[in-house]
């Protein structure tokens, strides 16, 4: 390719994609049904941190497949959410069959029972987004994602999946989120300062939001099942992403002025009224 490295287009309010209004006999039909797949033993707070942010930013129905041990806490955290205790892989199909949209990764773990639930959803065709334990299992090709998918790996992963290091994903950053595009043909989320989105539609884009309180756990989560929210209302895989990673970045930077201490779950409210402003549920 002669150009390995153009330069990305920067996110801004004024270019940002929207979501419609919704018609005044809306129904949560109309929304989709987002499915997050995660949360193995000790990890279940970020499958419940992707389903939070889903259901407060506008998806239909969410529900939660998880280890059994699991169900309970985030029932009664978060009682609008579906969850249902998964000991095998064959207990997905009925799960995947209802959702529109699925999340896969989040607190998914490497076990045998983490490997199982992937290479269920990964025969799926509907629209997926693949963080966290999902890449590592991608890098160790003992997975194939679907094309089309969303990718939303931070540095650390981006370098797995092109068997590199981090110093030279940081260095070229552009570079390298074209060489995941191209590699395994969905539209990538390259996480970090300065995020990069680069599109099947050869689109590159970038947001310079953010703030450094935003280095801590449950981030990444919040950003899929933020995805998959939008993913949902039917947007585009690339302007769900765009737009996703635009509200996550910059309520973390309006939240980030506080200072230190900021958690993945205080992002929700400021994400409502961002998207609100900019995409009126009315």
């Amino acid at each position: 390719m002669a150009n390995l490295s153009p330069t990305p287009i920067l996110l801004t309010e004024k270019n940002l994609p929207h979501l419609r209004a919704r018609p005044l006999d809306a129904h949560k039909g109309l929304f989709g049904h987002v499915l997050i797949v995660g949360g193995d033993f000790g990890t279940s707070g970020a499958a419940l941190l992707a389903a939070e942010i889903a259901l407060r930013t506008g998806a239909g129905l969410v529900s939660v497949a998880t280890r059994p041990e699991n169900t309970l806490a985030i029932l009664t955290r978060t009682p609008e959410i579906m969850c249902l205790g998964i000991q095998s892989a064959n207990q997905l199909s009925s799960l995947i069959n209802k959702a529109s949209v699925i999340v896969i990764g989040v607190g998914l773990g490497k076990s045998v029972w983490s490997q199982s639930l992937l290479s269920a959803v990964a025969t799926n065709n509907k629209p997926q987004i693949w963080d966290a334990d999902a890449l590592n299992f991608l890098a160790q090709n003992k997975a194939m994602v679907p094309k089309g998918s969303i990718l939303t790996p931070h540095l650390a992963e981006a370098a797995r999946l092109l068997d590199t290091d981090i110093a030279t994903i940081q260095a070229d950053k552009e570079s390298a989120a074209i060489k995941l595009r191209q590699k395994y043909d969905c539209h990538i989320i390259l996480k970090g300062r300065g995020t990069l989105i680069a599109g099947l539609d050869d689109s590159l884009t970038v947001c310079d939001n953010g703030h450094p309180a935003m280095a801590g756990a449950g981030f990444g989560d919040v950003l899929s099942g933020l995805i998959g929210a939008l993913l949902a209302q039917h947007l585009p895989a690339i302007e769900a992403s765009q737009l996703a990673v635009w509200l996550h970045a910059k309520a973390g930077e309006q939240l980030g002025k506080l200072g230190r201490g900021l958690a993945a779950s205080d992002l929700a409210p400021i994400v409502r009224q961002l998207l609100e402003k900019q995409s009126p549920c009315l």
